[in-house]
């Protein structure tokens, strides 16, 4: 029996007119996600990706690598049948007898989309769960089923599957409808999910990272190398811009009061990845801030942060707790390498008691005793560029 894939999509669905263009967005990320696993034949119809997968025993590896496409809302294996009743009849009993063992609860659905199909969609549920029920010792309830059985009468062919056999897919918009932004990618837990949660907007997004060599060590740098290749499994490819940040956080420990040394250093952060974004085409930053987790993240430090650039920064993060956004990094990949413990720069020269309440003006005067320009223009003639691939 020959099994493809059924791909199906979401919110492309409501974009009216427009709707081609994502379409064929979607085609393309679904295309260059699976070129280096597989000899695949991709086609849409019907709100619908159909996957034929050359060789089949590479068809679970095609699965994963679209279950990390935004845009997708379910994966399904389905078995490809005739259009003809009594084939559907015979590949169902064979596809699905795993699924329908002793005294299983069972109902089944069609859709009929071809509809010059000699049968309507309650008459094929009739047809193919009166046999499936004379061929296995099952139940049918068709309230609270344990197996859900799906059969599609599409213009090319029909198809049978297991509804619990469907895998959920992220959803969202396909990467590249949504123009592109930067993130702000540190070590740490937050950045990734913050990254990860824009881009199933459809935003392609470039990495910032700094790096305070020796305070923090190779391994640190390798840390965030491994997090953007992780993000790399749904963004396809990510650019991860690594600058030096040492002479900027010793000038800050020498010159500022403890106090407003983290929000200054931040402020220095978000100006140098404005300065990378211009350049490289991002509209926006993306940081990983939640309101109140630390001390520069209640309300008015975040003003006193965000201050610092002209461009908007969206903080994707904001609402949620931090068990919520662990539960999202376990999800998504990232939480075991966030957790490594190699230092980054943030950690780096952390104050005792840092101020909660900022003032603006006083955070500004004391930027004053630093030549902001100097140390910024020093920082960018150092940054490395990193392509990353997924993991």
């Amino acid at each position: 029996m020959k099994e493809i894939i059924l791909a199906k999509y979401g919110e492309i669905i409501l974009k009216g007119g427009n709707r081609p263009k994502f379409e064929n967005i979607l085609l393309n990320n679904i295309r260059n996600a699976i070129k280096n696993v597989a000899e695949t034949k991709v086609r849409l119809a019907q709100a619908t990706v159909y996957i034929d997968v050359i060789d089949e025993d590479k068809i679970d590896l095609v699965m994963e690598r679209l279950s990390k496409i935004f845009g997708i809302v379910s994966i399904t294996r389905a078995v490809v049948c005739e259009k003809d009743i009594e084939d559907i009849k015979s590949k169902a009993k064979e596809y699905l007898k795993n699924d329908l063992t002793d005294g299983v609860k069972f109902k089944v659905e069609a859709k009929r989309s071809d509809k010059k199909f000699p049968l309507n969609s309650p008459q094929i549920c009739m047809e193919v769960g009166g046999f499936l029920d004379d061929e296995f010792p099952v139940i049918v309830d068709v309230h609270n089923p344990d197996v859900t059985v799906k059969v599609e009468v599409r213009d090319f062919n029909a198809y049978v599957y297991c509804a619990e056999n469907k895998i959920n897919g992220q959803g969202g918009m396909p990467i590249g409808t949504g123009s592109r932004a930067t993130l702000l990618l540190s070590g740490g837990i937050d950045s990734p999910v913050a990254g990860h949660m824009i881009s199933k907007r459809g935003v392609e997004i470039d990495a910032v990272n700094f790096f305070s060599f020796p305070y923090t060590s190779d391994r640190a740098k390798e840390k965030v190398i491994e997090l953007a290749s992780i993000l790399a499994q749904y963004t396809s490819k990510i650019n991860l811009y690594i600058v030096p940040f040492t002479e900027i956080q010793l000038q800050i420990r020498d010159n500022c009061p403890e106090e407003h040394m983290t929000l200054i250093m931040r402020r220095f952060m978000m100006r140098i990845a404005e300065r990378l974004a211009r350049k490289h085409k991002s509209i926006a930053l993306v940081t990983g801030e939640s309101v109140g987790q630390v001390a520069s993240q209640t309300l008015a430090a975040l003003d006193v942060t965000n201050a610092a650039v002209d461009m908007p920064v969206l903080q994707p993060l904001i609402g949620m707790d931090k068990l919520e956004i662990i539960d999202r990094s376990r999800e998504i990949g990232t939480f075991e390498t966030s957790i490594l413990p190699y230092e980054d720069c943030c950690t780096v020269f952390t104050p005792k008691h840092p101020t909660t309440n900022p003032k603006r003006e006083n955070i500004e005067r004391t930027e004053s005793r630093l030549d902001i320009e100097t140390l910024i223009e020093a920082a960018l003639a150092g940054v490395e560029k990193l392509e990353v691939y997924p993991k």
